[in-house]
């Protein structure tokens, strides 16, 4: 019993591993010459003759730094459902930001908590940010993707981040799925009318104010967006991402949308 207890638990792990390693390991160098590491995956039975959806997918803060490997935490088994892969075939890309710097342009004041977080949104974006986009945008050229169904979605520093992206790539992409996020709120008209969000968050919030999703959503209400919805979870704390990834109907209503 002890040996089939062991080869069962070996042959688990082999699993686990090759399923993280169904999204490739690769990396990406801007102009500046910033290396960004990411992962992706592509559609299963890639057919060259289709063009596919890109999802780009933007991690939290606990998961930086540069082992091309922490940032798939969160999300990629949604990816890698064997459901989604065959209703929802995509390109999805988690590229890594590294320890030192942030998705989004922001100063955070750490002594309080919640955090007390300033969208500063500089002159430019932060380069891991720039990088990821400009990353899509390579992807889409190389490889058979629908420009017209590009994503994006982010959880905690990454839900800051693809407000940002959106703000300043509203013409790229199709739709975006911000978790437990924040935004510069006067730079919500630059995507209003043309980027559909879903912004989910949790109300019992004890790192990122509840209040900064439940601000966007008024801001962009108040200015007739396109398409603005707005989740909210009673008693669920900073991990609302996975009360959104487990939405039924989130990839269904990502996966809608195009330009």
């Amino acid at each position: 019993m002890k040996y089939l207890l062991n080869l069962f638990l070996l042959l688990s792990s082999i699993k686990g591993f090759s399923q993280a390693e169904t999204f490739e390991k690769r990396t990406f160098t801007d102009k500046e010459g910033h290396i960004l590491p990411y992962r992706i995956l592509f559609p299963e039975n890639y057919d060259a003759s289709k063009k596919y959806p890109i999802v780009l997918v933007l991690h939290g803060a606990g998961e930086r730094g540069n082992d091309n490997e922490k940032q798939l935490t969160h999300g990629s088994k949604l990816f890698l459902s064997p459901e989604n892969r065959q209703k929802f075939p995509a390109i999805v890309i988690f590229p890594q930001c590294p320890t030192d710097s942030y998705w989004a342009s922001v100063k955070i004041d750490r002594s309080k908590s919640p955090l007390d977080i300033d969208f500063t949104y500089n002159e430019q974006p932060n380069w891991p940010l720039a990088a990821a986009v400009d990353l899509v945008k390579q992807i889409s050229k190389t490889e058979k993707v629908d420009k017209n169904r590009i994503y994006i979605m982010g959880l905690s520093m990454g839900g800051m981040g693809t407000f940002e992206a959106i703000a300043r790539n509203p013409k790229l992409f199709a739709a975006a799925v911000p978790i437990c996020g924040g935004a510069n709120l006067t730079w919500a008209k630059k995507y209003a009318q043309t980027v559909p969000v879903w912004i989910f968050h949790g109300d019992a919030d004890g790192v990122v104010k509840v209040g900064y999703s439940r601000d966007m959503y008024a801001a962009l209400r108040a200015l007739e967006a396109k398409e603005v919805k707005y989740t909210e979870y009673p008693n669920v704390n900073h991990n609302s991402w996975d009360n959104a990834f487990a939405e039924p109907n989130l990839l269904s209503w990502l996966f809608e949308h195009k330009k």
